[in-house]
């Protein structure tokens, strides 16, 4: 009943696009003949003139013949340009006419094809949020998750020798003493930084058996993240189960509450993601690691959950401004400016500590500025400063070969 009802309602709006043209062809061959009128008539006109001019003897015979000749000439021009005009408007209309109708209704139908529903009613909201409970419940176990992703993931580095010798020495010990929380942190980390996420993922899962009730909000995140990340950007029920764990700990963890996010919008509940995910990008900071995600995704997120939506534009910082105005200056000033810069940053994080987007940029500056035994140093200390954190490491790292350093 609803596609009949749906496919009726297209087709008056086609037959109603339809008249409007029609309506405009009618009205274009109306002011073409009204000019046609309105030209004959002139010449009309001047023919009796002639004839009254010859009558009252003010104008010649010979004149009065060629001025006649001349008109007549003029009035037959006119009358068969009017009606080829007429013939014109008529048929050129109406193909015209034709041709924008029937692409309007194959454009429709093509696009209605492909982004629409055939055959389907449209979905009540109770019918939708049911829809999305009965996917969220049938998702794939997070072994099947990880079984699917490993196809897609990168390769796990190759440590060099020295490195691969303290790994499976590290793995031996935790292997021996299982219960070693301060080993398994250690081992979630390392294998994390390797791209062994499945092994770090197992890892942490142990970490937190050994904590019990007194595994925190941020070790169940940082849980969720390793499985989201085995599974190739896909939320398990497991991974979800996390989650749920890390926000009753902690309703503030803005890592639970963005993935949360991600989970709803791959279940189809985006006025869920839309509702957490614009309070963190309000909350920033603006180099907090889920910023550029929900930044790239939450306008869409937004039309999807039947929310209006502007993205606002991202606030300029510091280092910006301080790149502006460095144009202008000589190379020593500049050189002299940057270096302060990587100076105060360097003595901040020492001091106060900072975010792991901080750690990274000093990391990759000092490089810059070619002093990589500094740079390996700080990137050291960055990651003891970030042990128990499996994807704040990760990120470490990758800016750390980006560098050229030994990660």
């Amino acid at each position: 009943m609803e596609t009949a009802a749906f496919w009726a309602a297209a087709g008056g709006i086609g037959l109603a696009v339809a008249a409007l043209f029609l309506l405009a062809l009618r009205r274009a061959r109306a002011e073409i003949a009204a000019a046609a009128d309105f030209d004959l008539k002139v010449y009309r006109d001047q023919l009796a003139e002639i004839d009254r001019d010859l009558a009252r003897g003010t104008l010649p015979p010979d004149e009065a013949d060629r001025l006649r000749t001349e008109v007549s000439r003029r009035l037959l021009d006119a009358d068969r340009h009017a009606q080829s005009a007429s013939r014109q408007a008529s048929t050129g209309g109406i193909a015209l006419a034709a041709v924008i109708i029937l692409a309007l209704i194959g454009s429709s139908y093509w696009v209605y094809l492909r982004l629409g529903a055939p055959g389907y009613p449209d979905l009540p909201l109770a019918t939708r949020f049911a829809m999305s409970e009965e996917m969220r419940a049938n998702r794939p176990s997070q072994v099947e998750m990880e079984g699917e992703a490993a196809a897609t993931l990168p390769a796990p580095i190759e440590p060099d020798a020295d490195f691969a010798v303290l790994m499976d020495r590290l793995r031996q010990a935790v292997a021996d003493r299982p219960d070693d929380a301060r080993g398994l942190e250690l081992l979630a980390s390392n294998e994390a930084r390797l791209g062994n996420l499945t092994a770090a993922r197992e890892a942490m899962q142990a970490l937190i058996r050994v904590k019990g009730e007194t595994a925190t909000a941020a070790d169940h995140a940082a849980l969720a993240e390793l499985m989201i990340m085995a599974a190739g950007g896909s939320v398990s029920p497991e991974a979800e189960a996390e989650l749920t764990r890390a926000l009753t700990l902690d309703a503030r963890n803005a890592t639970a509450r963005y993935y949360y996010g991600l989970m709803a919008a791959q279940v189809g509940r985006f006025d869920r993601t839309f509702a957490l995910w614009r309070p963190l990008l309000d909350e920033g900071p603006a180099d907090a690691p889920w910023i550029a995600p929900i930044r790239a995704q939450i306008e869409d997120v937004a039309m999807r959950a039947g929310v209006q939506y502007s993205l606002p534009e991202a606030v300029a910082g510091p280092d910006g401004a301080a790149v502006a105005a460095a144009e202008d200056m000589s190379p020593e000033d500049r050189q002299a400016m940057i270096e302060g810069m990587v100076a105060q940053l360097g003595q901040r994080l020492a001091t106060e500590g900072g975010t792991v987007e901080e750690w990274a940029r000093l990391i990759s500056s000092l490089s810059v500025l070619n002093r990589k035994d500094e740079a390996q140093e700080i990137y050291a200390e960055a990651l003891t400063r970030f042990e128990g954190s499996p994807s704040q490491q990760s990120f470490l790292r990758e800016q750390a070969l980006n560098a050229g350093l030994t990660p």
